[in-house]
């Protein structure tokens, strides 16, 4: 990044494409070890047990400094502090020189939105509108905390003007090269914008279903007015050219296993293995784990089938016999130096497709998408597992009749009555999101409190249970005291986010 772009910060003349790229490289969307071992698997990815952990009194427990590390990585110097920065450089612009900068401007927008509604899901009220004011106003403002169900609102309404923005764009030298998201595809913005709105209209869908309904089919309807990162109905479909993924640098060498060690977050669970794939005989299974094994005597004998420690396991017990049951993927997961941020898949909108159609059109439509779903979730798996360049020996992708019997006659397979089927979708759209995008996980299970996992009880008072929400960091409750107090009553463990009506 440093070879390629001159940093904006460092310059005396503000340079757009340049604070986008910045915006663009984020280690809190890229699996970056910081990100994942402070703040992912030890909260979301507990809270949703798509990761191992060892049960204890504290297990339910925040890291405050952690908390505030990500809030602050959004504000300054992050996706917002750097958008208002762009936004103050676009202002200063001629009629004619921002005509050639909007689309720097609008596709950042889109970013600014996913983070910002990821952490609304986390917190609640934000302070949004007022911050980051210094660069526009030469005024530093403490801001408010804007209202969680507005800001979700402004957000859906005005992803949609981005989308006929872009309908009508066209790319520029600049924005490809600058763009290492998409690269410069005009295309591929369009799609991802309508694909976070679908996602943003789904998340709302319990508290506000005619809204969430009228809009959704609107777009499902009219695929060329609102197209979608969904993969072209093609279940063999290329993730890295279709998928928006932030890839990591050329030069990264390093992978999640230290994040996934220290933590013990490195175990299969119970319920995705032994109660979802296991019984499936689900293809993902090799991609996903490792069988693992005992040494004894200095000779490793390997298990003989893929095994999840039960959720009952106590800490002696998980100390005890974790060699004898599955962990997560080397080739995958552990030692994946090319492993990139997931910002959306052609599965997950797949799978939002598919409890749309289940609730309000057709079970056909409804059936062909979750199958869609299921099998493009094997294709991309396989996608991250053959990224692995590290010599470990990495698998190959089934063949399609043994992913078409999988979806069509085992326990994934779409029948049964309406709620079972809602319970198919969404269990399976958990297995996808996995620990990888946990954030996207948990906020589904507190909309649809699907999967039925067995939720352990920690020992330690006021932290018993997961929290519907994460408390405001101490650090700015400090610095933003006098508006905090608006927000203070909210600010508890069991206050739920807006859309979570389950």
């Amino acid at each position: 990044m440093e070879d390629a772009f001159n940093n904006p910060d460092q310059t005396t003349e503000a340079s757009i494409p340049g604070f986008f790229a910045d915006l663009l490289n984020n280690d809190r969307v890229r699996p970056s070890y910081w990100h994942y071992r402070t703040f992912i698997l030890s909260n979301q990815a507990i809270y949703t047990q798509t990761v191992s952990f060892i049960p204890g009194n504290t297990m339910y427990q925040p890291g405050d400094s952690y908390s505030y590390g990500y809030w602050t990585d959004f504000y300054a110097p992050g996706v917002l502090g750097v958008y208002r920065k762009m936004e103050a450089a676009y202002n200063a612009l001629t009629p004619e020189n921002k005509a050639k900068e909007e689309i720097f401007l609008q596709a950042g927008k889109v970013v600014l939105y996913d983070e910002a509604s990821k952490l609304i899901d986390n917190f609640g009220d934000i302070p949004f509108s007022e911050a980051g004011s210094l660069p526009l106003t030469s005024i530093a403002k403490k801001a408010k905390f804007d209202d969680q169900k507005e800001l979700y609102y402004s957000f859906i309404n005005d992803l949609k003007a981005i989308n006929t923005y872009f309908s009508q764009a066209a790319t520029t030298g600049d924005f490809s090269k600058f763009d290492i998201l998409n690269s410069g595809g005009v295309d591929k913005w369009r799609r991802y914008t309508n694909s976070l709105r679908l996602r943003l209209l789904m998340r709302i869908s319990n508290v506000d279903e005619s809204k969430a309904r009228t809009e959704v089919l609107e777009m499902l309807n009219n695929p060329s007015t609102y197209p979608l990162v969904d993969g072209a109905a093609n279940a063999n479909y290329l993730p890295g050219t279709t998928d928006i993924l932030l890839q990591p640098l050329t030069t990264n060498t390093t992978t999640l296993r230290d994040a996934l060690t220290e933590g013990n977050n490195q175990y299969a669970t119970d319920y995705m293995l032994n109660k979802t794939m296991k019984p499936a005989n689900d293809p993902r299974i090799p991609v996903f784990y490792d069988k693992f094994g005992v040494t004894k005597d200095k000779v490793f004998t390997p298990n003989k089938e893929y095994n999840a420690m039960p959720i009952t396991f106590t800490e002696n017990d998980i100390l005890t016999n974790y060699q004898k049951y599955a962990v997560l993927d080397s080739a995958t997961f552990f030692d994946n130096a090319k492993l990139p941020g997931i910002v959306t898949t052609a599965s997950e909108t797949n799978f939002a497709k598919a409890e749309a159609y289940l609730r309000w059109g057709s079970d056909t439509d409804a059936k062909a998408a979750y199958n869609l779903a299921l099998k493009q979730s094997v294709t991309f798996y396989y996608y991250l597992n053959k990224l692995n360049i590290s010599g470990i020996k990495t698998e190959n992708k089934p063949s399609d009749a043994t992913i078409t019997d999988f979806v069509d006659n085992s326990t994934a397979t779409y029948s049964g009555t309406s709620a079972a089927k809602l319970e198919l979708i969404l269990t399976q759209k958990w297995v996808h999101y996995g620990f990888l995008q946990a954030q996207h996980a948990w906020s589904e299970y507190r909309r649809t409190g699907y999967p039925k996992i067995t939720v352990l009880t920690a020992g330690l008072a006021n932290y018993a249970t997961p929290p519907l929400r994460l408390l405001y960091p101490t650090g700015e409750i400090s610095v933003n005291s006098e508006n905090y107090e608006a927000v203070r009553s909210k600010d508890t463990r069991t206050t739920k986010i807006f859309w979570d009506v389950n």
